[in-house]
């Protein structure tokens, strides 16, 4: 039997991040890189929030694992993770995506077209439960990315939840929220992102994962 110290995940030292990266085969991604860089630039305080290259990869893995014809994202930012989750999209499938801000999916539309996958994605602006609400009710998604603000994260679950076929995969960034979720005394946005955890972990409509990648993401399959 393994001990308990053995099923532990190995801290990444940037060697070992450099060395995970290559095994997977991710080569440099210029377009992504001269994003990241774009958004430094011009909103330095957010920067944090570009997907990171490892997520990146495995956003653009699932969605040409799964074949989905429907994607809808929850958190545009300068447009990083729907870049890579629209890559992957067979013939014909669409990506809907929800932002607040005109200006950083002004950014994440440039960046679009120049991938060659702006005609696949649907960008929605406003409050993104208005957004969700105004879906039709029956299960019609077949993958969905929740990466917004925390506090709303419960209220995007139980808007998509009822709307994601059988078997459709849910993914939720930043569930370990940089290790704050299990602080005796978090703070506001990390205490929103423990309570939701807590909720999809209850939830029977799902079978639920939680991985280490990047900022911790969760993935949820509909029953």
């Amino acid at each position: 039997m393994l001990r308990n110290d053995s099923l532990r995940n190995i801290a990444l030292t940037p060697e070992l991040h450099d060395y995970l990266l290559a095994q997977g085969r991710m080569a440099p991604d210029p377009l992504l890189a001269e994003l990241e860089e774009r958004t430094r630039q011009g909103i330095p305080d957010q920067a944090h929030m570009v997907v990171a290259p490892e997520e990146a990869a495995l956003l653009t893995f699932l969605v040409r694992l799964l074949r989905p014809r429907r994607i809808v994202e929850v958190g545009t930012f300068t447009g990083s993770s729907a870049l890579c989750l629209a890559r992957g999209l067979p013939p014909g499938g669409s990506l809907l995506t929800c932002d607040v801000s005109a200006e950083w999916t002004g950014l994440a539309q440039e960046f679009w077209k120049r991938g060659g996958v702006d005609d696949r994605i649907e960008l929605r602006l406003g409050p993104a439960a208005e957004t969700l609400r105004a879906l039709p009710a029956e299960p019609h998604v077949d993958l969905a990315f929740i990466d917004a603000d925390k506090p709303g994260y419960i209220d995007y679950w139980e808007e998509l939840v009822p709307r994601m076929v059988p078997g459709g995969l849910i993914l939720v960034d930043n569930t370990l929220f940089s290790g704050q979720v299990i602080d005796p005394f978090p703070g506001e946005k990390a205490a929103a992102v423990h309570a939701f955890n807590e909720h999809a972990r209850r939830d029977e409509r799902v079978e639920l994962v939680m991985l280490p990648v990047a900022d911790g993401l969760t993935l949820a399959r509909r029953s």
